[in-house]
């Protein structure tokens, strides 16, 4: 099974583009996007939206993204042909539509019907560093893919990361991502993403009078001692909601 970051670089390279050139068409697509982002769906350092990742197989024509991860899909009768086979089925398709003979009637209609009004939606920022694993500077870097989400959703929320690990099972999974709300302060009991000496963590911020802790949801994780003399320590934001 292929990461869907080698897939990207293989049908990137195979296309001629360079990182700049697809974030570039991306951006086309109404999708605020960097290189640097490109890079790292590429690396595997963060995860490419679902969203997202459609607009790159239209652009980088990749014709079946379930094969190239899976290796197979059933779904597809070409995926049992070989390059050979799929150009010679494709071939009779264009055979059977040019004469219109095999078209259902009111093709055009079906695709140019009006469809119903979407839902409002949202922009945020996804950034790249994946929490409890990431760099914790992140919001200080351009490392960021600019997401659509329904507007419902992410009411109140400024920015979006992605979940690395298991520390805070059951509630939140690896690779959950987690809508943020940024404000410098939190409540005891409350969760929230920090940087504590460089490094990204999703936590339960606990404030008492014997110390300040990070503390994980899962009871394997101990939890992390705060020293306001030695350590580096910011908070980023409060979780509003997890996708």
């Amino acid at each position: 099974m292929e990461n869907i970051g080698a897939i990207i670089a293989r049908y990137r390279k195979k296309a001629q583009m360079s990182q700049i050139d697809l974030a570039a068409r991306l951006q086309a697509d109404g999708i605020e996007v960097h290189s640097k982002s490109v890079s790292a769906w590429e690396t595997g350092r963060n995860e490419i939206p679902a969203r997202v990742f459609l607009h790159v197989c239209r652009i980088l024509q990749i014709p079946d993204c379930l094969e190239e991860y899976f290796g197979a899909n059933p779904s597809n009768p070409l995926a049992l042909l070989n390059d050979e086979g799929k150009k010679k089925v494709l071939s009779y398709i264009d055979l059977l539509i040019h004469p219109m003979s095999y078209v259902k009637e009111q093709k055009i209609a079906l695709y140019t019907a009006a469809t119903p009004e979407r839902d409002k939606t949202k922009k945020l920022r996804l950034y790249d560093a994946r929490v409890s694993a990431g760099i914790g500077d992140f919001l200080d870097s351009d490392y960021y893919t600019t997401i659509e989400v329904p507007e419902n959703d992410a009411r109140g929320a400024d920015f979006a990361v992605t979940i690395s690990g298991d520390s805070m099972e059951p509630v939140f999974q690896d690779h959950d991502m987690v809508y943020v709300h940024r404000q410098e302060t939190l409540e005891d009991g409350e969760i929230g993403i920090f940087s504590l000496n460089n490094m990204a963590y999703i936590k339960k911020f606990k404030d008492t009078r014997s110390g300040t802790f990070l503390v994980s949801l899962n009871p394997s994780y101990l939890p992390i001692p705060i020293d306001p003399n030695r350590d580096s320590f910011r908070i980023f934001g409060k979780v509003c909601r997890t996708m």
